[in-house]
């Protein structure tokens, strides 16, 4: 799916000795969106947007060790290894010493050839980080102007972070101009290191320039046009998050300390085999318990109540990229904790002052494996509106930018599960964001010409037929059998297809087995059958 933008210049900040001018270039593409203030809390806004670009350039995957280096010289070694290893016959000595001395002179020749190539492919990449670094990033963040806050989101290069700044109009002075509306903005690895400049005593000015839209066809060498061919993953991950806001919660709060606490304990630990989770005990009345697994360390949250009516015990993965709130430890008053259930995406809020806030959102594993499947009903249509009523309720939404379902459905009469389906669909297609902390419906319009939803819904065609196949409840005799920390499912697909899915500590398919024509081919080199994911869908719902 391909993103164009077209910036009118470069994000800027200049820095002098009493002042700061904050000045973010908008993707002119999209409709006028601008604003123009004074920043009043400055250390909170530096540290969140920091925190804000430690999202954006942050990758949790498993990264593997590189060896290169090792195994080269592991390949210069032998051949001393074996002349070593015959040097007591000592009539060969002298040929050895004249062999090695050959070729460690033909070693310095080999540097002196490839050094220029190598040096010059160093600055490459150098040039390339500085001067082009939208090639380093997957998308630049978004930014939305409302007529009581800005928000910036984006979301992280390993598509399983997403991160919401959002700065009520309280954080500003002497906001002169504004627009509502949604833009892309251009932020680099400078301006990031011109952000670290902000202090208090210096007046810090803060604009989205609307200058960039007034700029005739003879300013057109001024602009500066990405166009930036995004994965499907991206576009969907982004969706899926956004609409697991609108999802059912359990939510509790916690102190900075609690946070803090978490940070150290996966600082001083590191995990060798599963389950690799935080394991929370929720009892109503009771300080909130985190066991992080496998180590069973218990944390016990004294300053924070649960105040639920039922207890729970809800299992999180991924729990490393926590570690991406602890620049905000300094300047949080609280958090925020909204869990979906075991192995569901997960939102920390950090309460950074009365009307900044700070919200990462978390998929439920960091890894996009086969076990993204068992998440599709995070895009799965919610009901069907009326074309007519759905854009009727969007309209009103958009007059005010921001509202209740509730003050929806009273100012329409309508019924509220009407507007609440209307509003998720939209929150599914990329046009609606729903703001946990004020909780409220926002208007914000991910790409400007719509996205289509029914193209994102499904990785690829083997999800979508296993989906199809759980809806129709083809898959029967479902059986669960937990043995050695595995637990092993059995099921009928279509009565004609004997599945077995094996499922670890983490949640992830370690093993399965089908008796179709496409398990017997490949067994699961290129993946599980339809049959194989129809199975575990079926599991993770009942």
């Amino acid at each position: 799916m391909q993103f164009n933008y077209k910036y009118g210049g470069s994000s800027i900040v200049k820095n002098g000795v009493s002042a700061t001018d904050v000045s973010f270039a908008p993707d002119v593409l999209r409709d006028p969106t601008f604003f123009v203030g004074t920043l009043d809390k400055k250390i909170p806004f530096r540290e969140a947007i920091s925190a804000l670009h430690h999202v954006v350039v942050a990758d949790f995957n498993f990264q593997p060790k590189d060896n290169s280096a090792y195994l080269a010289w592991l390949k210069s070694q032998e051949e001393i290894w074996l002349a070593e290893a015959s040097s007591e016959l000592s009539k060969l000595q002298t040929e050895i010493h004249e062999v090695r001395t050959k070729l460690e002179g033909l070693r310095k020749e080999r540097e002196v050839i490839t050094k220029p190539y190598y040096k010059a492919q160093r600055d490459y990449f150098k040039f390339l980080y500085k001067r082009d670094y939208d090639a380093w990033m997957v998308l630049d963040p978004v930014i939305t102007v409302h007529p009581d806050q800005v928000f910036f989101e984006c979301f992280s290069k390993d598509e399983s972070v997403y991160g919401k700044l959002s700065c009520g109009y309280d954080v500003f002075n002497n906001i002169n101009e504004f627009k509502c509306g949604t833009t892309n903005i251009d932020y680099s690895k400078k301006l990031y290191e011109e952000f670290q400049k902000i202090r208090t005593y210096k007046e810090t000015d803060f604009k989205i320039d609307p200058k960039g839209f007034d700029v005739k066809t003879t300013g057109e060498a001024n602009y500066r046009e990405v166009k930036i061919d995004l994965p499907d993953s991206w576009v969907r991950g982004f969706l899926q998050v956004s609409t697991a806001m609108t999802s059912k919660k359990v939510s509790f709060e916690l102190e900075a300390m609690d946070i803090a606490n978490f940070i150290s304990v996966l600082k001083r630990n590191k995990e060798r085999k599963g389950p690799r989770s935080i394991k929370y005990i929720l009892k109503p009345g009771e300080p909130i318990v985190a066991v992080f697994e496998p180590w069973n360390i218990e944390v016990v949250c004294n300053q924070s109540i649960y105040k639920g009516e039922t207890p729970e015990e809800i299992r999180v993965w991924g729990r490393r990229r926590i570690l991406l709130l602890e620049r905000l430890l300094p300047i949080t008053n609280k958090f925020t904790v909204h869990l979906l259930g075991s192995g569901m995406p997960s939102f920390y809020t950090a309460h950074l002052t009365s009307e900044m806030y700070f919200t990462l959102g978390l998929s439920g594993w960091t890894a996009n494996d086969w076990t993204q499947s068992s998440q599709l009903e995070l895009l799965a249509p919610r009901g069907l509106v009326p074309a007519t009523t759905m854009q009727t309720i969007y309209l009103e939404l958009r007059k005010d930018w921001f509202a209740t379902e509730t003050d929806i459905a009273q100012t329409l009469k309508l019924d509220v599960g009407t507007v609440n389906k209307s509003l998720e669909t939209f929150a599914q297609a990329g046009k609606v964001i729903y703001d946990l902390k004020n909780k409220v419906y926002r208007v914000r319009e991910l790409k400007r010409d719509g996205i289509d939803i029914e193209s994102l819904r499904f990785s690829s065609e083997t999800d979508k037929e296993a989906f199809k196949l759980m809806e129709q409840g083809a898959v029967s005799n479902l059986k669960a059998n937990e043995k050695n920390n595995k637990i092993t499912v059995t099921g009928l697909v279509s009565n004609s297809y004997n599945t077995t899915v094996v499922i670890d500590k983490d949640l992830k398919i370690t093993d399965a087995s089908c008796t179709c024509n496409h398990y017997y081919k490949n067994k699961m080199t290129k993946g599980p059958c339809q049959h194989i994911l129809a199975t575990r869908i079926t599991f993770d719902k009942k």
